[in-house]
C-alpha cells in the first residue's frame, strides 16, 4: 500500500547577500503566493552557504537582512514556517544519513558543483561536493513532496528522489515521499541586464547586471534603461524573440511583475523599439519594488524583532522534523523500535 503523505512545499536560499530581482521573482514572489495554498516551509540555508568561506558577522547580517526580504515579499511568518538552517539539528543529522545512502557515482553527476568548482576541484571544501545530499534531507526531514526551484536545482531535486527511493527500497519501508519540482513562471530564471546567456546573480562583478532589492527608484530605472537589447524592434508574439535573450529577458521581467502574458505585451509593444519599453518596464518595477524595499529596511532596523521571528520558525520546524529524523534512525537499527 503506498503512503498518501500529506502536501508540503518546502524550499530554502543562502543567505550569502544581496538580494537580486531574480530572488524575488524566481523564488519570493512564488513563495507568498503559495501560502494557504498547502502547508509551507521556508529556510535560510546557511549550513549551505559555509561551504564557502563566510564571515561570521557579515553571515549573521545577511541571514537577517534574508528573513527580512522574505517577509517583505509577503511571507507571513504565522502562515509559512520560516526558519534558519542551522537552529534546527534535523538537518545536519538526516544530511550525514542521507550522504551515507547516496552514491559516490550520483554525486558526480551534479553539474552545479563542476560550476562552481570549476578548475580548482582540489581545493573546494568537502560540503560543497556533498551538498546535494543536505539538500536532500532539507527536503525528506519535513517529508516535502514540493519544491519550488529554478531549472539550474531541478537536478538536485532529482537526486531528492534517488535518495529517498534507495533508502525506501533498502529498509523495505514506504517512509520517504518523492517530492517534485516545481518548476513555473514567466521570469523563473532571470537573467542578467548585461547578458541575457547568463543568470541574473549577485555575484556578478558588474553591479548594473542585476536589479537589487535595496536599490532605490532611481537606480532601477536606469538600470533597466541600460540593460543590453538588440536594435530590432518587439514581435507580435512571444516566439518572435526565441533567439533574442536580452529582449526575451526583458518581456519575461515584465511579465513576472504585471502578471501579463508575454504575447500578450508582445503584441502591445508590437514594432516599437526598446526606448518605448524600457520605461514602461521601468515604471513596473519601481511601482512593485518600492513597497518591498521600505519594508526591509524598516525590518532590518529591528534585528531583535527577526531573531525572535526565526526562533519561533526554528520551534514549529523541529516539531516537524524531529519525529521524522527519530523514525529515520529507528529504522536504521539506531534506537529501539517501539
Amino acid at each position: 500500500m503506498t503512503t498518501q503523505f500529506k502536501p508540503r512545499v518546502f524550499s530554502g536560499i543562502q543567505p550569502s547577500g544581496g538580494l537580486t530581482l531574480g530572488n524575488y521573482l524566481g523564488a519570493l514572489k512564488r513563495f507568498a503566493e503559495q501560502q494557504g495554498q498547502v502547508e509551507t516551509v521556508y529556510c535560510l540555508v546557511d549550513l549551505h552557504a559555509v561551504t564557502v568561506w563566510q564571515e561570521p558577522q557579515a553571515l549573521l547580517r545577511q541571514t537577517r537582512e534574508l528573513a527580512a526580504g522574505f517577509i517583505a515579499s509577503g511571507v507571513d511568518p504565522e502562515q509559512s514556517i520560516l526558519f534558519v538552517q542551522s537552529h534546527v539539528p534535523a538537518h545536519a543529522e538526516l544530511g550525514w544519513l542521507m550522504s551515507c545512502v547516496a552514491r559516490m557515482g550520483w554525486m558526480n553527476r551534479m553539474t552545479q558543483f563542476k560550476d562552481k568548482a570549476g578548475k580548482n576541484a582540489e581545493k573546494v571544501s568537502l560540503g560543497l561536493y556533498a551538498y546535494p545530499a543536505l539538500m536532500a534531507a532539507d527536503i525528506l526531514a519535513y517529508h516535502g513532496t514540493h519544491v519550488p526551484v529554478g531549472e539550474d536545482q531541478k537536478q538536485h531535486v532529482e537526486l531528492t528522489r534517488d535518495i529517498a527511493a534507495k533508502f525506501n527500497h533498502d529498509y523495505q519501508v514506504d517512509f520517504f515521499p518523492m517530492p517534485e519540482p516545481v518548476i513555473e513562471g514567466a521570469a523563473t530564471r532571470v537573467m542578467s541586464l548585461r547578458d541575457g546567456t547568463k543568470k541574473m546573480s549577485k555575484s556578478d562583478p558588474s553591479d548594473a547586471s542585476r536589479i537589487n532589492l535595496t536599490d532605490d527608484a532611481d537606480t532601477i530605472s536606469q538600470k533597466i534603461r541600460k540593460a543590453r537589447t538588440d536594435a530590432d524592434p518587439l514581435p507580435g508574439s512571444a516566439e518572435g524573440l526565441k533567439d533574442r535573450p536580452e529582449a526575451k529577458n526583458l518581456v519575461n521581467i515584465y511579465a513576472a511583475l504585471t502578471g501579463e502574458k508575454p504575447d500578450a505585451i508582445c503584441a502591445r509593444f508590437e514594432g516599437q523599439g526598446f526606448g518605448a519599453f524600457k520605461p514602461a518596464l521601468a515604471d513596473a518595477a519601481v511601482a512593485h519594488l518600492e513597497p518591498i524595499t521600505r519594508r526591509m529596511t524598516e525590518l532590518t532596523a529591528d534585528p531583535a524583532a527577526i531573531d525572535r521571528i526565526l526562533r519561533r520558525g526554528a520551534e514549529r520546524a523541529n516539531a516537524i522534523a524531529a519525529p521524522i529524523v527519530e523514525e529515520t534512525r529507528r529504522i536504521m537499527g539506531m534506537i529501539p523500535t517501539r
